[in-house]
Parts: C-alpha cells; sequence; structure tokens
C-alpha cells in the first residue's frame, strides 16, 4: 500500500476518529462522510482513497468502539502508523481488516510525504524522504484477517472452504 500522509499527534481518541454524535448508524458509507471531523473538520475533503494516517502515541484510545476503524476504512484510510496504539482499537482494527503498523520513528515522517508499507518485509519506506523503516511485521493470521477484509469476511471465506473440503 502506498499513499499520501496525514499527520495526527499523540491520544487521538475514538470520538475524535468518529464523535459519539454520528454513532446512531454503523452504516459503514455514512460513518465515513464524519471520520477525523473534531480533529480537523476537513479532513474527508481534503484526503484521497488510499492515503495513510501516521500519528503519535496511543492512537484509537478512549472507547472500544468497532466504529472507529469502520469509519476510517470506509473513507479510504489504507493504513495508520503509529507508535502505540490503544489495545482494544489494535484488535478492532484487524478485526475490521484495517491495517495498523507500530513504528516508533513514526515521528520522522512529515504530513504530504509519500509512504509505502510492505507488510510482507515489515518496512515504512518514506519516498519522500528516501527513508526505510523498519517494523516488526504483523502476525501471518492477522495479515490473512486484512487481506479477507476483516474477520466476519475471514470466517465466511473458512465456512466456504471448510464445506467444500467436506463435499470431495
Amino acid at each position: 500500500m502506498q499513499g499520501k500522509v496525514w499527520k495526527f499527534g499523540d491520544n487521538i481518541d475514538t470520538d475524535l476518529i468518529i464523535a459519539a454524535r454520528y454513532l446512531n448508524t454503523s452504516e459503514p458509507s455514512e460513518l465515513a462522510k464524519y471520520v477525523m471531523e473534531d480533529a480537523d473538520p476537513a479532513f474527508v475533503g481534503k484526503m484521497s482513497h488510499g492515503d495513510i494516517i501516521v500519528a503519535g502515541e496511543n492512537f484509537g484510545c478512549g472507547s472500544s468502539r468497532e466504529h472507529a476503524p469502520i469509519a476510517l476504512k470506509a473513507a479510504g484510510v489504507s493504513a495508520i502508523i503509529a507508535p502505540t496504539f490503544a489495545r482494544i482499537f489494535y484488535r478492532n482494527a484487524f478485526n475490521m481488516g484495517l491495517p495498523i503498523f507500530e513504528l516508533a520513528e513514526s515521528v520522522e515522517i512529515s504530513e504530504g510525504d509519500t509512504v509505502k508499507v510492505d507488510m510482507e518485509k515489515g518496512e515504512v519506506i518514506n519516498i519522500t524522504q528516501a527513508k526505510t523503516y523498519k517494523f516488526s511485521p504483523i502476525p501471518e493470521f492477522m495479515q490473512e484477517l486484512v487481506d479477507a477484509g476483516g474477520l466476519i469476511a475471514f470466517a465466511k471465506k473458512e465456512i466456504r472452504e471448510n464445506e467444500l473440503a467436506e463435499r470431495v
């Protein structure tokens, strides 16, 4: 994945990602309209599909709402890079098929840079600054969740494969 960087600071909580006033729906396309609105009201209008958020420490803290990664993914955010993530957000993001990467050096990446993430090699390549950073590759199972589009899609795929195997 490759995209333009949008930078946010430390402790971006789930209410900044998708404000509680929009939680009367769980429709991804509706949530996408308001993603990051309280952190940057113009964000959705500025970003393009495939762009990447680079944030500070503790991204996704606050409530455990699954709406946060759903809204980010539906808005077209292809990945999030931060030094640390709140634990429940970390798991929710993978369950929704949104790849996130822990990278201490993310503070060196600037808004507007173009970065490429190679999940298999565990690399973030800052094309703009001609720098490469290494991160611990995400576990294979979590890569499979992202590739499938999230936990539900992964489970449906596994059920179909098992049903086909039983027919043989």
